[in-house]
């Protein structure tokens, strides 16, 4: 069991410097992690993708706190923005656990696969969408936070990269788009945590201490090595040239990408 734990430790420290170096969220990066840290381990192939989902939520639930309370001190965070979208991103993250739950582990990663080159293409272009509307009413923000909260319930994150460019398209500034991303993100985690516990608490052939689809000591680990790395990974961003190491990291993903597709084909 050390083993195991000193392994999602060492993927967790990784994980914490590269979100903090490069700014974007942790999912996009533990999620991979975890798939090849499952597979080492033995764990039955049909569960990999679920209990990566499942902890990638689990802990971005306790790594957004410190995140989105940073912004909120900077007054970055545009707290009725949160208040219009959250029932849907609530809404639509819980559901898309339970679409999760009924999808084999080729699905979920091919999905996961065009995710990633999405996610590869946005960084190494560095667009961002043009502003060119206001924020929709009600049900038009119900909406979109419930196809954010199903999107990132399918892929582990915590929806940075879909409610940033949402919200710069609704002519938020990008610095507030940013922090009420940041705090979006903690009910995408509750939510998303929640679903994939209930939807795997009758799963045959889980592993020990696994809570439904969240594997503890995968969790644990994360946890502890990602809060303490992410500061370097800060640090480090002051340091260092940030839009070529953007564009390097882009092309990781896309080559994560190509790898985890060739392995589906």
């Amino acid at each position: 069991m050390l083993s195991i734990f000193a392994m999602y430790a060492a993927a967790g420290a990784v994980a914490g410097i590269l979100a903090g170096l490069l700014g974007v969220g942790g999912g996009i990066i533990i999620v991979p992690m975890l798939v090849l840290c499952l597979t080492r381990q033995g764990i039955p192939d049909a569960l990999i993708m679920h209990l990566s989902l499942g902890t990638s939520m689990a802990s971005i639930m306790f790594t957004s706190v410190s995140s989105f309370w940073s912004h909120h001190r900077h007054g970055a965070v545009k707290w009725v923005v949160v208040r219009r979208i959250v029932f849907g991103i609530l809404t639509g993250t819980f559901l898309g656990t339970w679409v999760a739950a009924a999808l084999s582990t080729p699905i979920l990663k091919g999905f996961f696969v065009v995710f990633l080159f999405y996610v590869g293409f946005q960084m190494f272009t560095g667009k961002r969408p043009r502003p060119g509307r206001q924020l929709p009413g009600r049900t038009g923000m119900f909406a979109a936070g419930g196809t954010i909260g199903v999107i990132s319930s399918l892929v582990g994150i915590g929806g940075g990269s879909l409610s940033v460019p949402f919200m710069v398209w609704c002519n938020v500034p990008l610095h507030q788009a940013i922090g009420t991303s940041a705090a979006i993100g903690f009910p995408i985690a509750v939510a998303g945590t929640a679903g994939y516990i209930v939807n795997g608490l009758s799963a045959p052939n889980l592993p020990a201490w696994s809570l439904g689809y969240i594997y503890l000591p995968a969790l644990i680990g994360l946890i502890i090595t990602s809060v303490l790395t992410a500061p370097l990974g800060v640090r480090l961003a002051h340091r260092l040239p940030m839009e070529r190491l953007k564009r390097i990291f882009a092309l990781l993903l896309l080559g994560m990408g190509t790898r985890m597709l060739i392995g589906i084909l």
